[in-house]
């Protein structure tokens, strides 16, 4: 099955401060943007953010002409340097209240590894160094994106809230962003095989099996995910990801893509194991109904409201 982004994306988004480091070793002497107390934001921060900036345009607005796209580009511009701005502020706030995220961190590290198929930390690594990038420095950008995010959610995100009216009148004001391709949204319990005889695989299938029970049975399915599963989607109640047609394996697809939402599959026999998937949400082909895009939509209005208070947090107290 295919990564729902891409190695590259992965990094792109969470390298827009990433640079310090390496202006603070002399490897790199650049245009000074702006100066945030004792940090800088250089040429090289402004010119990631852009690209992130471009790449989340793209995907929330996969229906829009490329002149919406454009109009859509042009607006973020007007605040990106003050968006990288306001994220050296938050951070520093972060730091300045006590708030750590050394936990979280190596979790997300360790989200994106699986995300991406590698085997261990050290080739996450490798994969960073071979696209030109010090591990410390992508580390540290990281590190800055979940500072942000908690100071954010801490002293802004309780405050905000979304009514259902809210979310009606923006799907309707908005319906051309909706337009998907068919796709379905699916979860995974896994059980392996590896290193096991004969009495083991068949003690396998029988796992898997009792595990399909429980959850037709009721109980629940992320849980029993993270309890049982030995896929690497554990830790994400067997979260896989959103995949259209020609993402999946050909048998995996020929099941799927015939259940509706909240349906299982049998027991399927995998090369090193045996699986069963869930069917999260469907998404038929052309523009969805609301109630499909409902959490998409909380989350653009969640943001859009959250951006004022931010720059209040993130500013810093007058002389």
């Amino acid at each position: 099955m295919k990564p729902a982004k891409s190695l590259l994306l992965f990094f792109l988004l969470l390298l827009s401060s990433a640079s310090l480091a390496a202006q603070s070793k002399g490897v790199v002497i650049e245009e000074i943007v702006a100066r945030v107390n004792n940090e800088i934001i250089t040429t090289s921060d402004l010119a990631r953010a852009r690209s992130a900036m471009q790449e989340d345009v793209r995907s929330d607005c996969r229906g829009c002409t490329p002149g919406q796209l454009q109009a859509a580009m042009t607006e973020k511009e007007k605040t990106l340097l003050r968006d990288l701005i306001d994220q050296s502020l938050l951070v520093q706030r972060a730091k300045d209240v006590g708030i750590s995220v050394e936990t979280e961190l190596i979790r997300r590290m360790d989200q994106i590894r699986q995300q991406n198929n590698l085997k261990d930390m050290d080739e996450l690594e490798s994969k960073i160094r071979e696209l030109g990038l010090s591990f410390e420095d992508w580390k540290d950008g990281l590190r800055k994106s979940l500072l942000s995010q908690q100071i954010i959610q801490k002293e802004v995100g309780s405050r905000v809230q979304i009514g259902r009216d809210e979310i009606s009148k923006y799907y309707d004001e908005h319906k051309s962003e909706f337009h998907r391709p068919e796709q379905v949204a699916l979860r995974e319990i896994f059980v392996t095989t590896e290193g096991k005889d004969e009495a083991g695989i068949a003690e396998a299938e029988k796992k898997a099996r009792n595990l399909l029970d429980r959850v037709n049975r009721g109980d629940d399915f992320i849980e029993l995910a993270k309890r049982y599963s030995d896929g690497s989607t554990a830790q994400r109640g067997g979260e896989l990801g959103i995949f259209e047609r020609g993402q999946l394996d050909q048998a995996i697809e020929d099941l799927v893509f015939k259940l509706d939402r909240g349906q299982l599959t049998d027991i399927v026999r995998a090369k090193t194991g045996f699986l069963f998937l869930k069917v999260e949400v469907r998404y038929e082909a052309g523009i969805q109904p609301m109630d499909k895009v409902e959490g998409e939509i909380q989350n653009r209005l969640y943001f859009a409201k959250i951006e004022p208070a931010m720059r209040t947090t993130a500013s810093p107290p007058p002389p």
